[in-house]
C-alpha cells in the first residue's frame, strides 16, 4: 500500500530533525575521531608508500590522484581482511579498472606488488 503524502512529510521531518542529528553526531563523535585518529596514519603512510613507487615509474603528476584511488581500493580490501587468492583476484580486477581508465598497467603491478606484497592470481 502506497504511504500517504502527510506520513511521509511527517517521516522526513523525524528524519530531517536538526537538533536531534546534532545530538547523534555529539554522542557519536569521540568514538568516531579515536577511529579516524587510527586510521588515518595507516592511510597516510601508504600514500606515501604509493606516491614514492609511482615516483620513480615517470607518472606524470597529474596523474597520481588515480594512482593514489587505486592504492585505497587495495587497502581498503586489506583492511576488511580480504588476502590471499581472493585478494589477488580482486587487485587484478582493479588493475584491469584503473587500465581501463587509462592508467599504466606496468605501474599498477608495481603499486601492486612492493607496496601491498600482493602477487599476480594463479591462472
Amino acid at each position: 500500500m502506497a504511504t500517504s503524502p502527510e506520513k511521509r512529510i511527517a517521516n522526513w521531518n523525524v528524519g530531517y530533525n536538526t537538533t536531534r542529528i546534532k545530538e547523534v553526531l555529539d554522542e557519536k563523535r569521540p568514538d568516531m575521531l579515536a577511529h579516524v585518529s587510527s586510521v588515518f596514519p595507516d592511510l597516510y603512510a601508504m600514500e606515501t608508500e604509493v606516491k614514492q613507487c609511482i615516483d620513480g615509474e615517470g607518472v606524470s603528476i597529474i596523474q597520481y590522484p588515480f594512482y593514489l584511488c587505486f592504492g585505497r581500493e587495495v587497502w581498503s580490501l586489506q583492511r576488511k581482511g580480504v588476502s590471499g587468492e581472493s585478494l589477488a583476484v580482486e587487485v587484478a580486477t582493479l588493475v584491469a579498472k584503473w587500465v581501463a581508465r587509462g592508467l599504466d598497467q606496468t605501474v599498477l603491478e608495481k603499486v601492486r606488488t612492493d607496496v601491498f606484497n600482493v602477487s599476480a592470481p594463479t591462472p
